[in-house]
């Protein structure tokens, strides 16, 4: 795929010539789109500051401290993910936010005698093992083949649908109203009107139709009690972050060996976010690429702790944002990660976000995580599965990406190594996917070429006998079709005769009818009457000696190749 600079993209206003991710908005729309994104992912960017809060046994004002700091590292990260500069950023529109898979580790650790100093010591030593180890990680894009990338993002979608169903129930288990109908008809209400928007309304509004959603979502949900921003305007409307705020950093053997297998895992994810976004926007990602991805992932991951902040990794809901709106642009994306960098530096601004009710959340999530799912069917909808073990492939990988969300406790009795790998759902399948595309499709030794699996085999056999029905239904309708013309043709050409003969049309009276013309391979009328008249031509007294008869004058009558006297 050729490439322009981004200079040049800018004097043209888009990319057309170039990578899409180029293309560029005026001003306005710019922050509009990032603030679509903001909206969509605002909500998981402060869970996990406040869950490891209230782990840590910090105050509200603490805990608000951690938001502010997520914000602000949150939209350094997304800016130089996008951006990027030399080996850091994949200049992707990848929106980049704390991760969740690290909640469970760093609620363990902060919960024990090293409280938060010990979880940022951990983050720190485990980043700097994750940006060591990036550019081997880059090299693994050859194992990422279509039937492994389909399938992970097929997870990726799965797995955020229950996120996104909690949401729509109200976000809080332990809440009196947790899954009351007011939430979930606010959530469908919400829903409905993303869907109206995007079907009935044409270019930009149709492209915001995620954010429209969300704020109508919003301003209905006042009246219905759904809405609190009594909290609003609480504390400092500007603040600094002050660097390690709760302490200079512990480092635990213990903490950083279980923070380094988390890193690993975040690695993962963000890999299959980074093909992800290649695909939905079909522009090349490659090693190097994917290698500055996880440089950008792991910078900003380094830097969290000094700023009292957590892991930053890309959101795969943003992935589907992407793919429903449209918007490829990373600018954009950066235009958003300007926001959220202001929300951290105003907390005002960040409490009005924060109170968007979460039904309303859960309601555009659906959309939003179903269409990363359905961007990964669509991946693995051309991938080869004559002859090979793919279909198995696939089949277990999903399997194991959907245990941990049908069962969370799987893998409760495991090492614990074990189960901070396989309790995420993304990173089970992407491992199992990886691990046997390698045993089925790298390694030649003991393959067989035909029928290698009683899966693939009763696959085959049941894609055989549809494609044998479907032939045959076409051969029956098409043979329906030629009898049908068969017959208007035949129909066609009784009239004509059946008109010739009642109004005496022919070579006397100077006409020619559409059916002498034709060329349809059936035997002209005239020709066929064409022995008898010349018979009684010959018997005229006027007849021409050498045989002429009455219409050579006009040779322009006879049909192309009638029958001339005497050939007969």
């Amino acid at each position: 795929m050729s490439t322009t600079t981004i200079d040049a993209a800018a004097t043209t206003g888009t990319s057309q010539r170039g990578r899409p991710e180029d293309e560029r908005y005026p001003l306005g729309k710019t922050f509009l789109y990032g603030l679509q994104h903001i909206m969509t992912m605002y909500g998981g960017v402060i869970a996990p500051p406040i869950i490891v809060g209230q782990a840590a046994g910090l105050t509200g004002a603490e805990i608000g401290v951690l938001v502010s700091a997520a914000l602000l590292v949150s939209g350094l990260a997304t800016a130089l993910q996008t951006l990027g500069i030399r080996f850091f950023g994949s200049q992707l529109p990848l929106v980049q936010g704390i991760s969740f898979a690290t909640v469970s580790t760093m609620v363990a650790v902060a919960s024990g005698d090293g409280g938060l100093p010990a979880v940022f010591g951990a983050i720190i030593v485990a980043a700097v093992i994750g940006l060591a180890i990036s550019p081997f990680f880059a090299q693994v894009v050859r194992f990422f083949p279509p039937v492994v990338t389909g399938t992970i993002i097929t997870i990726i979608g799965v797995s955020l649908l229950p996120t996104a169903a909690g949401w729509m129930m109200g976000g809080d288990e332990e809440a009196a109203d947790w899954g009351s109908v007011p939430n979930i008809a606010l959530a469908l209400g919400t829903l409905v009107v993303v869907l109206a928007l995007s079907r009935f309304l044409q270019g930009t509004i149709s492209r915001l139709s995620i954010l429209f959603g969300i704020i109508l979502g919003t301003v209905a949900a006042v009246p219905l009690g759904l809405a609190d921003f009594s909290g609003v305007g609480e504390g400092a409307a500007f603040a600094l972050p002050t660097p390690f705020a709760f302490g200079a950093p512990v480092f635990e053997i213990g903490a950083i060996i279980s923070m380094t297998i988390v890193i690993l895992v975040i690695m993962t994810e963000t890999t299959a976010d980074l093909i992800a976004i290649g695909e939905v926007l079909d522009t090349k990602v490659d090693a190097k690429r994917v290698g500055d991805g996880l440089r950008a992932d792991m910078a900003a991951t380094l830097v969290a702790p000094f700023l009292n902040s957590f892991p930053a990794s890309a959101f795969a809901q943003n992935v589907g944002l992407v793919a429903i709106t449209g918007i490829r642009s990373r600018f954009a994306v950066a235009a958003g990660g300007g926001v959220l960098f202001v929300l951290g530096l105003f907390p005002v601004l960040g409490q009005v976000v924060a109170a968007i009710p979460s039904p309303v959340l859960g309601g555009a999530g659906i959309v939003l995580f179903g269409s990363v799912a359905v961007s990964g069917i669509r991946t693995l909808s051309r991938v080869e599965y004559e002859g090979n073990l793919n279909l198995t492939l696939v089949a277990v990988a999903l399997g194991f990406g959907i245990i941990p969300i049908a069962v969370p406790d799987f893998y409760d009795q495991f090492p614990t190594w074990v189960g901070m790998i396989f309790h995420s759902g993304i990173a089970a399948a992407a491992v199992v996917a990886v691990l046997l595309n390698l045993v089925f499709n790298e390694i030649r030794w003991g393959r067989r070429s035909k029928d290698p699996s009683v899966f693939t085999a009763g696959s085959s056999a049941r894609l055989v006998v549809t494609e044998e029905q479907e032939q045959r239904r076409a051969e029956y309708f098409a043979r329906l079709d030629a009898e049908r013309q068969e017959e208007r043709r035949r129909a066609r050409l009784n009239a004509d005769v059946r008109a010739r003969v009642r109004h005496g049309h022919g070579r006397r009276s100077g006409c020619v009818s559409a059916i002498d013309l034709d060329a349809d391979g059936v035997p002209d009328v005239l020709q066929i009457r064409g022995g008898a008249r010349d018979a009684v031509a010959a018997r005229r007294p006027d007849a021409d000696p050498a045989g002429e008869r009455p219409t050579d004058s006009h040779p322009e009558l006879v049909p192309a190749g009638a029958t001339e006297p005497g050939d007969g």
